[in-house]
């Protein structure tokens, strides 16, 4: 799924912390990240967020209800 303008940084961590299973980043070169890593948050993250959005990424997650639960967060910014 793709992911585009999240402006409230924390709240997207905080839903994807939420999460049951297994959420990766997909990044340019098809690499699968670890979301609910705090390394990968904070380090292979860190140039996405210079401007404090997220333009945009790639989301993989596992489990239905995850998937759900990121959907809702896009849609009305709620978990």
């Amino acid at each position: 799924m793709k992911i585009k303008n999240v402006k409230d940084v924390e709240k997207f961590f905080k839903v994807i912390d939420e999460c049951k299973g297994k959420v990766e980043l997909v990044t340019d070169e098809g690499d699968r990240l670890n979301l609910k890593s705090k390394l990968t948050q904070y380090v292979a993250l860190s140039s996405v967020f210079a401007d404090a959005t997220i333009g945009e990424m790639e989301l993989i997650a596992h489990e239905p209800e995850d998937v759900q639960r990121l959907v809702m967060f896009m849609y009305d910014g709620e978990v």
